[in-house]
């Protein structure tokens, strides 16, 4: 492996998922880019912004470097993949996070009773994974290793939301796999990783503020940081080639590299838990 550490794209990494995978990567020593929108911590804003992360990349031992990103915007896009060019030459690991995920698509509602813009999501969640891994592909080629893992959701193959959430985790899954397909040659591994029930600061505020009630989430959630832990395993792995191309279990490759998380916890995989398993890619090729 290169000496130099191990140059890392982490995309929606303001808070939530993102911050938690980029500041694990953050720990084992990589030089991890944070893109996001939000640079402004003004209370009418949700708290993390990709300064924040990329601070807290840095203190964690890596070097954390925040470029504000729209990603519904190529320009915005390509002009980041041409700063680590210049900057670096090289991408390691990119990790597809970045989503629009509205409030209204949260909700207990019929998908008609929803705004039309909660499909957004397969602009800013599958679009933009496909824009941002054509674009890191140059970067990754030359080095004839390197990992592009997209964050997933078991959403892909039960009902999580309604459509606007399921459709684009059930493509990025797709996506993953058709992608491994054409990067195979090149020993670069796609991975679509399936996360289960996320510890973030919002989540984490709940449980405090009423534990007899929702304080059994901690039994099955993660924090955001596992999934971090994980792909930096994955990208040492010998094996990693043998996976490419499928989708994962997050909590299952946790058991695999003996990976606990904080407090010494094992959450439990969505298989053990609802009987959900990930799709499986059949062997015939079209070209």
């Amino acid at each position: 492996m290169n000496s130099t550490p191990p140059v890392v794209v982490v995309t929606g990494a303001s808070r939530g998922a993102g911050a938690g995978i980029a500041h694990a990567l953050g720990s084992h020593g990589c030089t991890v880019y944070v893109t996001g929108r939000t640079r402004d911590s003004s209370p009418e804003r949700q708290a993390g912004t990709i300064d924040e992360t990329a601070a807290r990349v840095s203190a964690a031992g890596g070097t954390g470097i925040a470029v504000a990103v729209d990603h519904g915007d190529d320009d915005q896009v390509e002009a980041l993949f041409e700063q680590i060019a210049r900057d670096h030459g090289r991408v390691d690991i990119l990790v597809n996070n970045a989503a629009i995920i509205r409030d209204e698509m949260m909700g207990r509602t019929k998908f008609w009773e929803e705004p039309i813009n909660v499909i957004d999501t397969l602009d800013v969640g599958l679009r933009s994974s496909y824009v941002a891994t054509v674009l890191a592909a140059p970067l990754m080629l030359p080095q004839r290793k390197g990992l592009v893992a997209f964050s997933s959701s078991s959403g892909a193959v039960h009902y999580a939301f309604g459509p606007a959430y399921g459709v684009p985790k059930a493509a990025t899954d797709k996506m993953a796999a058709d992608m491994a397909f054409d990067l195979r040659e090149f020993d670069i591994a796609a991975v679509s990783i399936w996360m289960g029930s996320l510890l973030t600061d919002r989540v984490r505020k709940i449980i405090a503020g009423n534990p007899e009630k929702f304080g059994h989430i901690l039994d099955s959630a993660e924090s955001p940081e596992l999934t971090g832990h994980v792909i930096w395993a994955l990208f040492n792995d010998p094996d990693l080639m043998q996976v490419s191309g499928q989708t994962l279990i997050g909590a299952e490759l946790a058991v695999k590299y003996g990976i606990a998380d904080e407090d010494g916890r094992r959450p439990r995989s969505y298989r053990d838990m609802f009987d959900v398993h990930p799709p499986r890619q059949h062997a015939h090729v079209m070209r």
